[in-house]
């Protein structure tokens, strides 16, 4: 089971049916997403909970004045099958810098601009916008 496409599938389809939170299974990479997504605004906060097995990971959705969800779309790039890696020079722009990449560098996740600020390439997880 891909776990990224899970935790990137229940946030879309928790959005458009306009919940509060939504809750998934935690694990370090799931929280490196989210704490991206949280930095640059995607969603509002999350929270790992501690239980008897891997933890819980609640993730709390963003929502616009009109509301309408935050996140419009989300598109994984980098599959178990197809594995995309990308310089720091070569980390595509999302809608014009509106968007958002999510990379896994060498020093852990971080958003495209991060990766270009310190000159880190890596394999390109998702494209937000």
């Amino acid at each position: 089971m891909d776990t990224v496409s899970e935790f990137l599938t229940r946030v879309r389809n928790a959005g458009t049916a306009k919940h509060e939170k939504v809750d998934l299974p935690a694990s370090k990479l799931r929280a490196g997403l989210a704490e991206i997504l949280a930095q640059n605004g995607f969603i509002r906060s999350f929270k790992v909970a501690k239980d008897s097995k891997q933890g819980v990971m609640r993730v709390y959705l963003k929502y616009s004045e009109d509301g309408g969800h935050a996140i419009t779309a989300i598109q994984r790039v980098s599959r178990p099958g197809r594995r995309v890696y990308v310089k720091s020079n070569e980390i595509p722009p999302v809608r014009s810098g509106l968007g958002l990449t999510i990379l896994s560098t060498s020093q852990g996740m971080m958003s495209g601009n991060d990766a270009q600020k310190k000159n880190l390439g890596g394999e390109l997880i998702c494209k937000v916008w």
